[in-house]
């Protein structure tokens, strides 16, 4: 059998805690993963994983091979990238999670740029709002805006993300003026539904004084791009990122509104699988990644890091 290939698929049942969920993220049948870890158990001579309720959990020899074919395809991927950097070519498949906006608008021109210097990298991304933890969803990198949470992973500071308060001219030619924090809340404000739930804005003053803003919402919604078709519309006033919006402020079909105010900027967190070396592939992202977020704030860009200047947490979980 390839043993290799099982335990690929082992590793992501363990993590998964399901054979579904592992098909769906390895793209195959559920029978089939079944059929795998059945025929690995059978060369193995030994029950690698019990059902407990619903989940999957793993035997104490499920425990230990679960352990060792982790450190194995660490050192198979770290063996292919040896391979692939003797022509300073990266290739391999990245798979890649991130939030709709910030994934929309700085990761996807981020991959096109890796993948036409690269075009042996291939890349899998998904989008999804949720937080991810890379080691429990099988991703190689999940881009996280705001706190990082716990999780068994190591993260990597990118930068910030900033956000705007914004209007159409149009809107405000129609409705009036926002002269003061105190204004925004006679005006519908737009939201996605897990923002600003407290019915107020964290704004801070030109001194960096905390100054939140109360606000009526209007309408909410799942996603980004139609709240800001709704604002682009003249529906309303709302907060966007700012790579989100940075054209139609150049533009003038979006004015800042408050400019003596300024909305927290979220910090930006690569997370990765608890694995050491960090592949060539991962790290080419991440470089990239954080020089668009320093290009787009304004900051002299850097080449692709190594890794020695970045600060890595591990958090309590992969203790």
């Amino acid at each position: 059998m390839d043993l290799l290939a099982a335990m690929r698929i082992y590793v992501r049942v363990v993590e998964r805690e399901t054979m579904s969920g592992a098909a769906r993220d390895l793209g195959m049948g559920q029978p089939a993963v079944s059929e795998r870890i059945e025929k690995l158990e059978r060369f193995l001579g030994a029950t690698l994983l019990l059902r407990t309720g619903r989940a999957l959990k793993c035997t104490e020899a499920g425990r230990i091979f679960y352990e060792r074919s982790q450190g194995l395809l660490a050192s198979a991927a770290e063996a292919a990238e040896a391979v692939w950097a003797t022509g300073q070519e990266i290739g391999g498949t990245l798979r890649i999670a991130a939030a709709h906006c910030y994934g929309e608008k700085v990761v996807v021109p981020t991959l096109i740029a890796a993948r036409n210097e690269h075009p042996g990298l291939l890349m899998d991304l998904i989008l999804n709002d949720a937080a991810v933890d890379p080691a429990v969803e099988g991703v190689d990198l999940s881009i996280r805006l705001g706190s990082a949470g716990d999780g068994r992973y190591l993260a990597y500071p990118l930068g910030e993300v900033d956000h705007v308060l914004v209007a159409t001219p149009e809107y405000l030619d129609r409705y009036g003026p926002v002269l003061n924090r105190q204004d925004l809340a006679r005006h519908p404000f737009i939201r996605v539904k897990d923002a600003f739930q407290n019915k107020a804005l964290p704004m801070m003053d030109a001194a960096g004084e905390s100054r939140p803003a109360a606000i009526r919402t209007a309408v909410t919604t799942t996603h980004w791009r139609a709240m800001f078709d709704i604002i682009l519309g003249a529906g309303g006033i709302g907060v966007v990122q700012q790579p989100a919006c940075a054209a139609e402020l150049a533009s003038g079909r979006l004015v800042r509104l408050l400019s003596d105010h300024r909305m927290r900027s979220l910090p930006v967190t690569a997370l990765t699988p608890p694995q050491r070396p960090l592949p060539r592939k991962t790290r080419a992202i991440i470089g990239m990644l954080r020089e668009a977020i320093e290009l787009r704030r304004g900051a002299a860009p850097r080449g692709e890091a190594t890794g020695q200047s970045w600060v890595q947490t591990s958090m309590s979980a992969t203790r």
